[in-house]
């Protein structure tokens, strides 16, 4: 059983830690099984949590056929540190970070590393490439074992909680940052429709995972935590009571309500769809009658001008003739 001694209760982690690390690793280990280390900033809390603020990169390497074999930069560690804290004071050494996703063997030996700088530090797992719909850290905590047997006393890491939470001003800047990345040709409506979905999906795994932890415990694979059945039990007192009535009637007319909601607006939709309809044949018609208007006045000038040919033709026959008479008569006299 580990040795008593302060531990964290709970890490929390700021967006913006997320965001260097997630640009840490396409930097330098994208599209490869490599993974990327570096050095958490922040403060321990009085009542043991620790605030995780800000995070920087170091270079690190590490064989891929034998684990042991590692090599992380120190001196460049104190370099950033020392500007670091030219910058911000308050934000001291943590603990250390990693891409994992999951523990390392060499993971107690780096955190070994890390206690010349800080007495308690903390590892934090950062998934930079989630397939659960979960939050992606991980945080952990050495401590020593000892062991029943009287053998040499042994580290090892345990978990402990984490969370995510931001200060107003990384809120804003979390919003613009997915207001850039995020599809305009996507309405309100299906953003939210999709936002529930997922909201649902990751529900459903903390259900399962509830489930397995239970059906372990009965089939005695795993021992009784008394602490988690605790937990689950308030969990489920927090669950209404469906057989009260007037919970039942209150679903049933918050349910009509929305559907009645639901009701008006096809309605509508369908009355704005037929309105739209009927403008278009409107105007239909009045473009055609417009483009008859037109061939009837051609119609019109062509059949004036053929009159008028035809009328300007026969006056110049009719003067051909009396000038043929005239000349006649001419003739006749000089004879």
């Amino acid at each position: 059983m580990p040795i008593t001694e302060v531990t964290p209760t709970n890490v929390v982690i700021h967006p913006l830690v997320l965001l260097s690390v997630v640009d840490h690793y396409n930097r330098v280990a994208k599209n490869t099984k490599k993974r990327v280390v570096g050095v958490l900033l922040g403060q321990w809390n009085p009542d043991n949590t620790v605030n995780v603020a800000n995070s920087y990169a170091i270079p690190f390497e590490e064989d891929e056929r034998d684990p042991s074999v590692w090599y992380l930069d120190h001196n460049y560690h104190e370099s950033m540190y020392e500007m670091f804290k030219k910058v911000n004071a308050k934000e001291k050494v943590v603990g250390w970070y990693h891409s994992g996703p999951k523990l390392r063997a060499s993971d107690l030996e780096i955190n070994e590393l890390f206690k010349k700088f800080i007495p308690k530090p903390v590892l934090v797992v950062i998934d930079v490439k989630p397939k659960d719909l979960e939050i992606p850290t991980e945080a952990y905590y050495a401590v020593e074992e000892v062991h029943d047997d009287g053998t040499e006393t042994t580290q090892t890491f345990i978990h402990v909680p984490s969370s995510i939470e931001a200060e107003e001003a990384e809120e804003i800047g979390v919003e613009h940052l997915l207001r850039d990345i995020k599809d305009n040709n996507v309405g309100n409506l299906s953003t939210k429709i999709t936002n529930q979905l997922n909201s649902l999906r990751s529900l459903q795994l903390r259900l399962e995972s509830i489930r397995d932890y239970l059906e372990k415990v009965v089939s005695g694979q795993l021992p009784v935590n008394h602490q988690i059945i605790y937990n689950l039990q308030d969990i489920f007192n927090a669950l209404p009571s469906l057989d009260v009535p007037q919970l039942v009637k209150a679903f049933n007319i918050k349910t009509n309500d929305e559907l009645f909601a639901i009701y008006i607006s096809s309605l509508i939709r369908s009355i704005i769809a037929l309105h739209e309809l009927i403008d278009n044949k409107i105007m239909l018609k009045k473009v055609e009658n417009n483009e008859d208007e037109p061939k009837a006045e051609n119609t019109t000038a062509e059949a004036n001008k053929d009159k008028a040919e035809a009328t300007t033709s026969t006056d110049n026959k009719e003067k051909s003739e009396i000038n043929v008479t005239i000349k006649n008569n001419i003739k006749k006299n000089k004879e």
